[in-house]
């Protein structure tokens, strides 16, 4: 026997106890892989799902209230709506008409900012003596309060629009409101429903927490009447 047969027999020995992978064990190894991403994926649809279930049950139903308000507001705009329609399905001298064109013509001056309006409403006050707060945190707070029903808002001496806008002007420590420079604290008037808007700034993660997280102090003073005298151009 020559020098090489015993490494040849080696050699097909170690071939033969080489582990080999079978369409089957690729099979399985690919299910197995497949299996992984399903749990993840399924874990982060948990933990989504979990939001809110660290909050405070007084949190919740703070929440829950404030859903209930938004539901209700908007089930008697429902309600006004099939009034005036049901006026005019009557009226043959057509003063309904007039007297609702009357109407809507001074609610869109108001709504566009354009007249001076009163009414409930809260009064939000943002103490930044740090200069920590800037035009978003202000930006989230206008938006909150539009979410939450607020019919007409200003803030400081500026009438809010359609095409209200926040910016950080360099050098920071102000914000500027549609251009004009605003000095802390901040102050917006809002009119609508005083406890739907305040349950709105202060649900978890909210306006009123965002401000806190930020050093700065923040109050909610609810009103029987708020007057706001700002208007815009036309």
């Amino acid at each position: 026997m020559s020098g090489e047969e015993p490494g040849r027999a080696a050699r097909g020995l170690l071939e033969l106890l080489r582990p080999r992978a079978t369409r089957g064990q690729l099979a399985g190894g690919l299910l197995c892989l497949l299996l992984g991403f399903a749990v993840v994926a399924q874990v982060r649809s948990t933990q989504a799902d979990t939001t809110f279930a660290t909050a405070r049950q007084d949190e919740l139903v703070g929440i829950l209230s404030d859903l209930s308000q938004r539901s209700e507001r908007l089930r008697g705009d429902i309600r006004d709506l099939e009034g005036t329609r049901d006026s005019l399905a009557r009226d043959g001298e057509g003063e309904a008409a007039l007297a609702e064109a009357r109407r809507r013509a001074a609610t869109y001056g108001i709504l566009a900012g354009t007249l001076p309006a009163t009414g409930p409403g809260i009064e939000v006050t943002i103490d930044d003596p740090a200069g920590r707060i800037r035009a978003d945190t202000l930006l989230d707070t206008l938006q909150e309060l539009r979410d939450a029903g607020a019919e007409v808002i200003q803030v400081g001496d500026v009438r809010v629009g359609v095409n209200t806008y926040f910016t950080d002007p360099p050098g920071g420590g102000v914000v500027e409101v549609d251009g004009r420079r605003l000095q802390p604290p901040y102050r917006f008037l809002a009119i609508g429903d005083p406890h739907t808007l305040t349950t709105a700034l202060n649900i978890p993660g909210g306006v009123m927490k965002t401000v806190e997280g930020l050093g700065a102090g923040g109050s909610i003073v609810q009103r029987q009447k708020i007057a706001i005298s700002a208007v815009r151009s036309p």
